[in-house]
């Protein structure tokens, strides 16, 4: 049944917009705590609008970031330009668990098509309350 132009693009939103349960998110806590144990690092995992994972990092050990490091905040898609040394790798590692094995990204923004499981996002700190660095 034909329901016109209006109804099939809105049909094809909801098939493709990002979505992360909380049930994901349950099912991912394990491996990112996992990374978050072996490096040191204590941090909070929430799901965003549904849409977006987010990991913010609360108490980091010294010497994992750079200063610098620490008051940038972490675009996902350019960790490895924008870190170095153990805390690119932790970040790197971080990453992978929070994409698990459901992940997928079949976005191409040259025509403009983004279809993408969930998006992810690393904070370090927060607005209202920093970071804070462990010896």
């Amino acid at each position: 049944m034909w329901y016109g132009s209006i109804h099939i693009e809105i049909e094809r939103e909801r098939r493709i917009m990002a979505y992360v349960s909380k049930e994901t998110k349950k099912e991912l806590a394990p491996g990112i705590k996992k990374v978050l144990e072996k490096y040191g690092v204590k941090g909070t995992i929430k799901v965003n609008t549904y849409s977006t994972l987010v990991v913010t990092l609360r108490k980091v050990p010294a010497g994992l970031f750079t200063p610098k490091e620490l008051t940038t905040g972490v675009n996902v898609y350019w960790i490895h330009e924008h870190f170095t040394g153990t805390a690119k790798k932790f970040l790197t590692e971080l990453l992978a668990a929070m994409k698990g094995d459901k992940w997928f990204d079949k976005s191409d923004s040259m025509t403009d098509y983004f279809h993408t499981a969930w998006y992810n996002d690393i904070k370090i700190g927060a607005y209202d309350k920093p970071v804070e660095v462990i010896a």
